[in-house]
């Protein structure tokens, strides 16, 4: 980073803030083991990514939807999947999905609150934009946890059209702080996702340190150091 030259800051949300650093599926399956289930990787990876193609394609998220409903949507999905699997049994699956729903929520909410000095700091400093892959509803899901002031828009896929890892979806970031790309620092805790988009129209980067989606391990993941929310702070502050 030349934060001499940083004059705004992106944010991801999802895995940046409210895990700090760590893929979700890594987040529901240690809430998974919480409540008393235990599912190897192979079936939960097939409930996991068959629930995300299911939200992508049928608008099941409405945008009043706090983390804590879209976690019950979710982890309900998700259950069916596995039971309809043979992996759980239904009445497990009707048991356990509001427990590990609200295990993910109380997981959400203690990674934010454990951040917030950060971001409010950063915030007093910087505008802040988030840039976010998300469902519609994710300006309710910030204001829940009292976060939506901090930051001078959003830019959300399901509302912008765009998706990441197309660049474009940064673009529109550094618009909504009216910034180029080279006074913009972009926050976020994938490679794929976020540090090589954002790095290839200009922006300066940060990856956040944590568990990455099992599938992306052996890839050069891990070869940019990476950092935690309070390394970063103390850098730009």
């Amino acid at each position: 980073m030349d934060i001499s030259k940083i004059q705004g800051i992106i944010f991801d949300y999802g895995g940046t803030i409210d895990s700090r650093g760590d893929h979700w599926s890594e987040v529901m399956l240690d809430q998974y083991a919480a409540a008393g289930l235990q599912v190897e990787w192979p079936a939960f990876k097939a409930a996991y990514v068959d629930t995300e193609r299911l939200l992508a394609a049928v608008p099941l998220v409405h945008s009043d939807f706090t983390f804590r409903d879209l976690m019950e949507l979710k982890i309900s999905l998700q259950l069916t999947h596995l039971a309809a699997a043979g992996a759980i049994g239904a009445d497990t699956a009707r048991r356990l999905a509001a427990p590990i729903a609200q295990g993910c929520y109380d997981h959400a909410r203690r990674c934010i609150d454990q951040v917030r000095p950060q971001l409010e700091s950063l915030a007093a400093r910087y505008p802040l934009v988030l840039v976010s892959n998300f469902y519609g509803n994710v300006d309710t899901v910030v204001r829940d946890f009292g976060l939506r002031r901090l930051f001078r828009g959003i830019v959300e896929s399901a509302v912008v059209g765009v998706r990441k890892p197309d660049p474009a979806i940064f673009s529109i970031g550094c618009s909504a702080l009216g910034l180029p790309p080279e006074h913009v620092l972009v926050i976020g805790d994938s490679i794929s996702k976020d540090i090589l988009p954002a790095r290839s129209i200009g922006c300066q980067t940060a990856l956040i340190a944590g568990r990455q989606w099992r599938e992306d391990k052996g890839t050069n993941l891990f070869a940019e150091k990476s950092f935690i929310m309070e390394e970063i702070a103390n850098a730009l502050l």
